[in-house]
């Protein structure tokens, strides 16, 4: 089968289209013939080797654990293990890897029975790959502590990629006044979703414009912790699902303790992969939510598309799509 396959860390172009061994599912694992798969954050950190702690999840030097990148996956099933029990040859399904072996960016991939979910019909292939990581951030960045209550004041600050036009969407549907931060070339989009205000970060510090919100979910962790909890209300929720990496490690040593002694609370959200996933179907089928793909690249210009990811001026999801011809 062909595979994009990378053996160094590096810019995009160390990525290789190559022919590799088409895998083999165990007893409690599904092999799926995979549709689309869309890239993230950590698929570019794993691509670059940086931040340096991502090398521990592949390999100090060069890659040796993880050699296919790709976690968010949709496809259909081909075989399945003896012990597989909810899904059969056939089903339509989608998932996040990320706690497996990864490898979406290849035509075939086996995954465990819990990193799936039947993909709803109206979904297309390109809309379940763009679905499982960025989706269940937003819900669980949005809900983790508490449930969202209409007319609260909401900001979502990275509110033009992934993340953040599903938090845009869940947030609206909840009854929420939603504030998007992002750069120019995504104000339009952000309020084709739903977004009340939009802020332009090159051109306004939502940390000093004077107003408050009562939760802030933040995917670029950009600023000092102080500064977001300046613009807390009382009792508001400042959650994080990712940034940088010394911004986040100030949060977890800092945030903790400001948490305890005030009103405003700061917290890390750790993902839970596939986590609900059941709910951002229901979403999908009500009308709630729909998924926001920029492009769509061919498996063969996977490095392309990683070039495009890279420069950041993405809205919503990069997809890979896989084309097979007729002997596949």
């Amino acid at each position: 089968m062909k595979a994009v396959v990378y053996t160094r860390y590096g810019s995009p172009d160390v990525l290789q289209l190559n022919e590799v061994e088409k895998p083999i599912p165990k007893d409690d694992e599904v092999l799926i013939k995979v549709q689309a798969a869309s890239i993230n954050s950590w698929d570019w950190d794993m691509l670059t080797g940086r931040p340096l702690e991502y090398r521990l999840l592949s390999g100090i030097l060069k890659p040796t654990k993880t050699k296919i990148l790709g976690c968010d996956i949709a496809g259909r099933v081909e075989a399945v293990g003896r012990k597989i029990k909810q899904f059969n040859p056939g089903d339509d399904v989608f998932g996040d890897l990320c706690e497996g072996s990864w490898g979406g960016f290849a035509e075939y991939v086996c995954a465990r029975e819990s990193e799936l979910t039947l993909k709803p019909a109206g979904m297309t292939y390109e809309e379940a790959a763009a679905t499982p990581q960025a989706g269940l951030l937003a819900l669980q960045g949005l809900c983790d502590k508490k449930e969202i209550k209409p007319g609260q004041k909401i900001l979502i600050n990275g509110a033009g990629g992934g993340v953040g036009t599903f938090a845009i969407q869940m947030a609206k549907s909840f009854g929420a006044e939603v504030t998007g931060v992002d750069s120019t070339g995504k104000l339009d989009m952000m309020r084709s979703l739903g977004a009340d205000h939009v802020i332009d970060y090159t051109q306004e510090d939502f940390t000093q414009n004077g107003k408050f919100y009562d939760l802030i979910l933040d995917v670029k962790t950009d600023r000092s912790i102080f500064d977001y909890r300046r613009v807390l209300s009382s009792n508001g929720i400042y959650n994080t699902v990712g940034g940088r990496t010394a911004r986040i490690l100030q949060l977890v040593f800092l945030g903790s303790l400001i948490s305890m002694i005030g009103s405003k609370k700061l917290t890390l959200i750790m993902h839970k992969p596939n986590k609900d996933l059941n709910i951002l179907c229901e979403l999908f089928e009500s009308g709630k939510i729909k998924p926001v793909v920029d492009r769509c690249f061919p498996l063969s210009e996977t490095a392309k598309a990683f070039q495009y990811y890279g420069k950041g001026h993405f809205k919503g999801k990069v997809v890979i799509t896989v084309e097979y011809n007729k002997k596949a």
